[in-house]
């Protein structure tokens, strides 16, 4: 069972002992310290929104979390059964001082988390995590008197609301989506995007929708995280029916993955690739883009191709978010199908994402399948090496660096090396005495050998130090 603590928020299992899982006193121990933050950091706005994921766990996760904020005195909007990004839009809507979403995105179903929002909808800084890390730590905090207790009210109307936001978008061509009149199926994973994403369909002007898993009782038809392993059962249903293309999203909805019309994935990676080439379609030459470190080179290609500028940030929601504010990118998020479209907000959001998508493809008046084809093909290699507890990771990732330092090389997330057409990313736990190790190429076996080879040297290293 496991408990992790860190800037973003808290994780872990449900059931076993204080400390070592994500019990009701961890719970409320951490909330408490973020309502503590809240506090200090805007004393005369008492507002907090909460939203939750259809986990078994997330109703008393949520009786828990509304509780020790009103018990803080404050005053509690509650989404109820939401998305991620719903709640991101929502709390600068209500002029909330935070949120928490409950939710732990991908993670399998004994799985349940605490995400820390900003009074922007906006995922906490580092330097704010460690402020709530240390509040909780030291138990630094303390409770209203009965007479400034805070309030709860449920409102459920802010779905709609994003939805509405999303079609007034300016490149969300409801027009086109609805004349092509896309026949879709649905993966709802048995949580909030089986509400979420066939809502939003209907929206667009959409009627032929099928879902599957489409109950939201948290009881996950398969693992959450939408890759290709896991998606053999709406691959058949594609195969054995007559569906334009299949729609895959997370138990949280700011994931999100595309099924082409014969059953074959159109690629997670391939996501945000599909959705900035049609953002830079429709904007001026110039245009700047953003992903990690860890996503694939379709995306630079892409943006170059429109005459624009591509970025690189570090790893994680925020390091995108803060490398897009820092460049002016138009578009941005991670290879694992995180949509940031700034001019909605700055969160991924796969209710966008699929906005943005389906209109290019009405544009495109070609099936999903050769949209695919259209972009060109990369492969990206994802391994790991085990080193001992003593190990010091930090020196061998130093030696490999001299090692290529003929080559590009980019230090802000671990080491990552740049070749031609190619590149490898070394990055260290901060949990566990593990390298992982990420490479790239338009070749299967050239990004597995590319990652062998570094395999390779870290062994070599290790055996001299």
């Amino acid at each position: 069972m496991t408990l992790i603590k860190s800037i973003s928020g808290i994780r872990g299992t449900i059931g076993g002992k204080p400390g070592d899982t994500l019990s009701p006193i961890d719970v409320v121990r951490f909330t408490s310290a973020y309502g503590t933050f809240i506090k200090k950091r805007n004393p005369d706005q008492k507002t907090i929104v909460i939203g939750r994921d259809a986990r078994i766990s997330g109703e008393m996760i949520s009786g828990l979390v509304s509780n020790t904020f009103i018990s803080m005195g404050f005053d509690v909007i509650d989404l109820g059964l939401s998305t991620t990004p719903t709640v991101e839009v929502a709390v600068p809507k209500e002029n909330a001082a935070g949120g928490i979403i409950l939710t732990a995105s991908h993670n399998p179903i004994q799985w349940n988390a605490l995400k820390l929002l900003n009074e922007k909808g906006e995922f906490i800084s580092g330097d704010d995590g460690k402020e709530i890390l240390s509040l909780a730590e030291n138990e630094d905090f303390e409770f209203s008197d009965v007479k400034k207790l805070g309030t709860i009210q449920k409102d459920e109307s802010h779905l709609q609301k994003h939805i509405d936001d999303i079609i007034a978008l300016e490149l969300v061509d409801k027009d086109a989506i609805a004349k092509a009149n896309f026949s879709v199926i649905v993966d709802g994973i048995n949580s909030s995007g089986a509400i979420a994403i066939p809502a939003l369909l209907k929206s667009l002007g959409l009627s032929k929708i099928k879902v599957l898993n489409e109950e939201p009782n948290g009881h996950f038809a398969h693992n959450p995280e939408p890759l290709a392993k896991h998606l053999t059962q709406i691959s058949s249903e594609i195969e054995k029916g007559n569906y334009d293309l299949g729609i895959v999203v997370d138990p949280d909805v700011d994931r999100l993955a595309f099924v082409n019309e014969d059953g074959e994935l159109f690629g997670e990676e391939y996501t945000l690739v599909a959705v900035a080439d049609y953002i830079l379609s429709k904007t001026e030459k110039g245009a700047k883009t953003v992903s990690n470190l860890s996503s694939t080179l379709a995306l630079k290609d892409v943006t170059e191709k429109h005459g624009g500028e591509y970025f690189a940030s570090a790893v994680g929601e925020v390091n995108v978010v803060n490398k897009m504010k820092e460049v002016g990118a138009v578009i941005g998020g991670e290879g694992n199908g995180g949509i940031i479209y700034p001019e909605l907000h700055y969160g991924r959001d796969a209710l966008v994402g699929v906005a943005l998508f389906l209109s290019h493809l009405a544009h495109f008046k070609k099936p999903i399948g050769f949209l695919r084809k259209t972009y060109p093909n990369y492969f990206i290699a994802k391994k790991k090496i085990d080193l001992a507890p003593e190990m010091d990771v930090d020196a061998i990732l130093e030696e490999i660096k001299k090692k290529y330092q003929k080559h590009p090389i980019d230090v802000q997330d671990g080491v990552k090396i740049l070749f031609d057409k190619e590149w490898v990313q070394l990055r260290k736990s901060n949990t566990e005495p593990i390298v992982r190790i990420y490479a790239e190429s338009e070749f299967e076996t050239t990004a597995d050998n590319l990652a062998d080879k570094i395999i390779s040297d870290i062994k070599e290293i290790v055996s001299k130090l």
